[in-house]
């Protein structure tokens, strides 16, 4: 469980908006050539309704879901990590505007709030949140769900491309960015476990904290052997079945192969 030495919940709430908002200044920085014709940043453009989501976590929050980058009917239209209307909506209450995102699709329009479409992953994650946790605040009071990758890439019809499939220097520099966000939401609370969504997810946790492991381990290095250094045990990494339907696995009981998978974790 946590320590006792929690930090404040407004203190990692003030940390992960700082840390979004520099994610956000970072990756619009960036240049994406064809096939990915259009990009949406919806750090950008939904930044209120992020807010209001960021600051629904709680003080003992000690389990992050890690999630791969948005979807255009989830994220795209809410600003929050799978975040399906219905759920955004009628589960968290969230409530407000959002902009109309540069070079926008014809295809994939931002709606915001009364976007009539709805994103399969989103729904399936949050609604087995949603039915074990009835209020949202049981939930973020020890658990939250992040994206690696806040970016929505589409390329010239329509399709959504993801970040694993960009070209290898934009992936690489893409990766740099987000690699520091994550180090960030990692040191902003006291995760005791970090679930990927996904085999994607799953690996950039291990890389970001082996690398965290690696800075910490160096700046031991330097002190005198004679200091106490107290090393803090790094967060257990799991992984469960994406939501996407995409995956076939993912079509046949979902919730109950995650719900499985987050008791053998004991997490659950």
């Amino acid at each position: 469980m946590p320590s006792a030495k929690n930090p404040s919940s407004k203190k990692i709430q003030k940390q992960l908006l700082d840390a979004a908002s520099e994610l956000s200044d970072g990756v619009d920085q960036l240049q994406f050539a064809e096939p990915v014709t259009h990009v949406y940043n919806p750090l950008r453009y939904a930044w209120g309704l992020h807010e209001q989501y960021v600051r629904q976590i709680g003080d003992k929050a000690h389990v992050l879901f890690l999630g791969m980058n948005p979807g255009p009917w989830g994220m795209a239209q809410t600003g929050v990590p799978f975040g399906e209307i219905n759920s955004v909506v009628q589960w968290m209450g969230l409530k407000g505007e959002v902009e109309r995102p540069d070079n926008e699709h014809p295809k994939r329009p931002v709606e915001g709030l009364n976007c009539s479409r709805s994103e399969v992953s989103g729904r399936r994650l949050w609604g087995l949140v949603s039915e074990k946790f009835p209020e949202p605040s049981e939930f973020f009071e020890n658990h939250f769900v992040a994206n690696y990758c806040p970016l929505v890439f589409m390329e010239a019809g329509g399709k959504n491309r993801t970040p694993d499939k960009l070209l290898a220097d934009e992936r690489e520099a893409l990766q740099a960015i987000c690699d520091v966000h994550l180090k960030k939401v990692i040191a902003a609370a006291q995760w005791t476990d970090l679930v990927g969504v996904g085999a994607f997810a799953e690996n950039c946790l291990k890389r970001v904290v082996k690398s965290m492991e690696q800075d910490t381990d160096s700046a031991s290095a330097k002190k005198t052997a004679s200091k106490t250094n107290a090393a803090k045990a790094s967060p257990a990494i799991h992984r469960i079945l994406h939501p996407s339907p995409a995956s076939p696995a993912a079509n046949k009981d979902w919730a109950g192969k995650v719900t499985r998978q987050l008791m053998d974790a004991h997490i659950w």
